[in-house]
């Protein structure tokens, strides 16, 4: 209930007029929360008489303000609007068992195997591992499969965006739209680091469409989500969004924005809407142990649909840009090391040979700032901003070399489509003649790689770890091949304990080490003990 504020002077002078005034709106108050009881009450003022106060003007002023706050808000204005525009998308993919044996197999997940996308639905996909987008029609060990999802309009001539394992292999693309037409679509381009496709419809130029909005979401704003749930078409759910900038280990563009709007098997592919009917994200996948919504979805942004769609309809692949480093994380013990004031930008683990990076003269070890003058706040954003330029794009780098700032200029090359595994030749072969020194203090037991074979030429390899020390709980293991530590490279268990004690004299917490694990490097910051 709201008081609307008085206005003292234009109240009676005489102190009973004034009590009568106050006496009357009293009861008009009391009055309004007996009603709800259903009681029918009279004020009575000394200069008035008898007054029904249901119909005094105190009381009709407190019913208004009520009701304005009472009325529920709904959608349906904009549900209206932007409904027509969302499709549902149906897809065959013909038996290929008699051309290919390898495909009888009962996984049916669209992912390649062991790809991250993979692993993650079939973690949190549901009993059966699919994602959300796909729900397999009935069939035995072999025959055709059928798979549905969502989509949307983005252009009246028919141009359409959904995920990329929503039409991945299909022999047959069907749309339907909300009036019940159903068109065939031809499949324009699709990305997988992104999962999303750009399909078109043909035979029109009046489609009803969603535009993709230009501002960023902000936590706490309203969403819906329109799509095909279980096959079930033209659902509407809402919610709010609840993250952003969500990492659920599909690779290095990882940006999801996380909402809590209902979204379910079906769904993938299809818009989540702001309240301005604007397209903020695209629902890719859902969080969930039993395969039903349980409140947490993902949704690709705007901005990345945007980017992506625009290369797919010019030329029907993505093109990123690449400087060729492996990255990680800058942590806080790792910053502490560095004699970094904050963990901040991204550390170059290792630079890929004849790469732009290492043509640069960017150096293991060093820490990535800053691209064009923006700040770099952590590994996955330096991974976008770079995949989001075009390859031969000219980029400066502000890069932290050994504590000193300087600028790196170069040239983006395009980022592979395939990345070379390397064969794990570390663990392989390594003979037991070498049982390595102790390194006191951190749990670590380290031979000459030389010495060792299978190991190398470089650095010392672990050939034992104590399970209770730093050095277990930062993740090394027997093989690892440590190449640096603080900084300077080393071969043999005595100059690892030199650098360490040398650390430990000038009051270091940790030292800061560059360790080659199946057949990649990272850093590992490992805390000094004292003594």
């Amino acid at each position: 209930m709201t008081e609307r504020p008085i206005d003292l002077s234009s109240l009676p002078s005489s102190g009973a007029a004034r009590r009568s005034l106050f006496s009357a709106r009293k009861l008009a108050l009391m009055a309004s929360v007996v009603a709800g009881l259903g009681a029918a009450v009279y004020g009575f003022s000394p200069q008035q008489g008898p007054a029904d106060v249901f119909t005094s003007a105190a009381h009709a002023q407190v019913n208004t303000e009520v009701r304005k706050v009472e009325r529920p808000i709904g959608f349906a204005d904009i549900v209206e609007r932007v409904k027509p525009s969302v499709i549902s998308v149906k897809i065959n993919i013909a038996d290929k068992s008699s051309k290919d044996d390898s495909a009888n197999k009962d996984d049916d997940s669209p992912f390649p195997p062991g790809s991250p996308m993979e692993r993650f639905f079939r973690r949190f996909g549901g009993p059966d591992g699919l994602p959300p987008g796909l729900r397999g029609g009935p069939r035995g060990p072999r025959g055709p499969v059928t798979g549905q999802g969502s989509g949307f309009f983005i252009s009246p001539d028919g141009y359409a965006v959904t995920n990329n394992h929503v039409v991945d292999g299909a022999d047959k693309v069907e749309i339907t739209m909300e009036d019940g037409k159903t068109y065939t679509a031809k499949v324009i381009g699709t990305d997988q680091r992104t999962d999303l496709a750009l399909i078109k419809v043909e035979g029109r130029t009046d489609f009803p469409f969603a535009k993709l909005s230009d501002s960023k979401p902000r936590i706490g704003d309203w969403v819906l989500a329109v799509g095909n749930p279980f096959g079930l078409g033209g659902t509407v759910t809402a919610g709010i969004v609840s993250a952003s900038g969500r990492d659920i280990g599909n690779g290095p563009y990882d940006d999801f924005i996380q909402i809590d709007a209902p979204v379910n098997k079906g769904n993938s592919g299809g818009p989540a809407f702001d309240t301005n009917g604007e397209v903020m994200g695209v629902n890719t996948a859902i969080y969930s142990p039993s395969g039903g919504s349980v409140g947490i979805a993902f949704s690709i942004p705007a901005s990345t649909v945007k980017s992506v769609v625009a290369q797919l309809k010019d030329k029907g692949t993505v093109s990123r840009g690449w400087i060729g480093v492996q990255i990680q994380p800058v942590t806080s013990d790792i910053a502490d090391s560095l004699g970094m004031k904050k963990a901040e930008g991204a550390l170059v683990a290792e630079p890929q040979a004849n790469s732009p990076a290492s043509k640069a003269g960017i150096e293991s070890g060093d820490v990535i700032t800053a691209v064009n003058g923006e700040p770099v706040k952590d590994a996955r954003e330096l991974a976008r901003t770079i995949g989001g330029l075009q390859p031969g794009t000219s980029v400066k780098l502000n890069v932290l070399h050994k504590g000193q700032e300087k600028v790196v200029n170069l040239t983006l090359g395009q980022l592979p489509n395939t990345v070379e595994a390397k064969a794990n030749t570390d663990r392989e072969d390594k003979g037991s003649a070498n049982k390595g020194t102790d390194v006191p203090k951190l749990g670590l037991t380290v031979a000459p790689a030389n010495s060792v074979a299978g190991a190398g030429r470089e650095g010392v390899v672990v050939t034992e770890v104590d399970p209770k020390s730093a050095a277990a709980e930062r993740g090394f293991k027997e093989g690892d091949v440590i190449l640096e530590v603080a900084g300077k490279t080393v071969g043999t268990p005595s100059e690892v304990r030199e650098v360490i004690d040398a650390a430990r004299n000038e009051n270091k917490n940790s030292v800061l080490m560059r360790v080659k694990s199946g057949g990649s490097s990272r850093f590992v910051a490992v805390p000094l003990a004292k003594g």
